[in-house]
């Protein structure tokens, strides 16, 4: 590296270093929304936005990744015994997508715990429908059965 590079190097950091020692901490005021008459330079300086308008179920999308992900922090709160929490997480992996069958499986086994028979019975019937020939179907028929 020639010895004018790394001048020109050592110059850019030596002043990035100095505007990031000058920068402070945002005021009040800049976190507040723009005035009518304020006209932002970029859309990252405008407030996020939330769309009041969408039913709980219109913000989930199909999204296996996002109802994996929900499934194994389900699992989480459940070996915890937080059985309460688990079945919320279980319920959204399901809104991510309504086909993971071991999501109903697991909702069916935290609605059981938390000796809710109706949602346990409806979510293991999902699990039957789309996993009628799991290993373990004849057993949650038989527990679908207890809860009648």
């Amino acid at each position: 590296m020639s010895r004018c590079r790394r001048v020109l190097l050592s110059a850019l950091f030596a002043a990035t270093a100095a505007v990031r020692a000058q920068q402070l901490p945002p005021k009040e005021a800049d976190s507040l929304p723009p005035k009518e008459n304020d006209s932002p330079a970029t859309l990252d300086q405008l407030p996020p936005q939330e769309d009041k308008g969408k039913t709980e179920d219109e913000k989930y999308a199909f999204n296996p990744v996002k109802s994996k992900k929900a499934v194994e922090i389900g699992g989480f709160y459940f070996k915890k015994g937080d059985f309460k929490a688990a079945a919320g997480r279980y319920l959204e992996a399901t809104k991510w997508n309504d086909g993971n069958a071991d999501a109903w499986l697991k909702l069916g086994e935290a609605e059981d715990k938390m000796h809710d028979a109706k949602a346990a019975r409806a979510a293991w019937e999902k699990y039957l429908q789309l996993s009628p020939q799991a290993k373990n179907a004849a057993e949650i028929r038989g527990r679908i059965e207890k809860l009648k």
